[in-house]
């Protein structure tokens, strides 16, 4: 993949709750990490030949270290079970600069952050930049039993308003509708959520429902989104800045054809979730199938990843 990646070394592992560790990276001699906001997260190109991405937690705006958080999933393709078997202090990795699909509002009168479990771990950030900015700011955090919450100590110390709800403890999983309906819905109030794609799920409904117009989401693992009914099957894609043009069929889809081509065209996950392969989009009307835009942003038609999306319209013209 085309990718620009930095060389950074494990500094430190550190075990943080049941199956999570925590991940300090330092950049390789002659290497400077650029600075990242709250929400970034990178790349990790793992010894075993993934390529994986990780919310940073630490403190936007600190310099010479990225810190992340992993959770050993059961369901692991190999992804984090790398990273908790293969890593070790000492061995040096390619990463990713910092990216963000999840911008934090700083300048919001209040933010409500949720996190499901590892997906404490840009909200920890978050909360971070807003302590630092001296905004007000709130957490609700849930996670199956206190064993499987890291950070909590973290968080705790902000001082900030915190709610936490552990499963085994309250007999069944957290109710959105009661937590976040008393919270009104101000245009001025943003809502960010990260972790299980069913907790997002019902946060998209919750909020929806509620009038919280202002709601952010995170997702670390991909949601597959069907082919719309517009969609074609084959359709002819332009490259402005190459000045060259193919056609895309059922049997190679977009991102393939590019890469066979010899397009340099950065991409990492190939699903849709990460970001990289966003493309500025200058005619036609694509179909969206990521779970990195929003849905406004997918309605004006101005940038798609072309990792998953296709296309509506006979041809589509990119700034490539």
């Amino acid at each position: 993949m085309s990718t620009t990646t930095l060389n950074a070394f494990v500094h430190t592992l550190r075990f943080e709750a049941t199956d999570i560790i925590s991940i300090e990276l330092r950049p390789a001699p002659g290497v400077v990490f650029p600075s990242f906001e709250a929400g970034s997260h990178i790349d990790l190109h793992l010894p075993n030949g993934m390529v994986r991405n990780y919310s940073l937690l630490n403190q936007p705006g600190e310099e010479g270290r990225y810190v992340i958080g992993v959770l050993k999933d059961a369901a692991s393709r190999g992804g984090s079970r790398s990273v908790h078997q293969d890593l070790r202090v000492g061995m040096t990795l390619p990463i990713s600069a910092p990216r963000n699909n999840f911008k934090l509002h700083e300048d919001a009168a209040h933010s409500v952050l949720v996190a499901g479990g590892i997906g404490v771990t840009p909200i920890l950030s978050m909360a971070r930049r807003l302590k630092q900015l001296g905004r007000p700011f709130e957490v609700l955090y849930f996670a199956r039993s206190r064993a499987n919450a890291a950070f909590v100590a973290e968080l705790e110390a902000l001082g900030a308003p915190l709610l936490f709800h552990f499963n085994d403890e309250k007999g069944a999983p957290p109710d959105l509708n009661v937590l976040l309906a008393s919270r009104g819905p101000d245009a001025n109030t943003h809502y960010y959520a990260c972790g299980p794609a069913v907790m997002l799920d019902a946060f998209e409904s919750v909020c929806a429902k509620l009038g919280h117009t202002q709601a952010h989401i995170e997702r670390f693992a991909a949601v597959e989104v069907a082919a719309s009914s517009e969609a074609r099957s084959t359709y002819v894609v332009e490259l402005k800045r190459s000045n060259r043009s193919f056609t895309i069929t059922p049997e190679k889809p977009l991102l393939a054809t590019l890469l066979d081509e010899g397009i340099d065209v950065p991409y990492s996950c190939s699903e849709g979730i990460c970001g990289t392969c966003e493309t500025k989009v200058l005619a036609g009307e694509p179909d969206h199938r990521d779970s990195v835009l929003s849905p406004k942003e997918k309605a004006a038609n101005k940038a798609m990843m072309v990792c998953v999306s296709g296309c509506k319209s006979a041809t589509l013209v990119l700034d490539l």
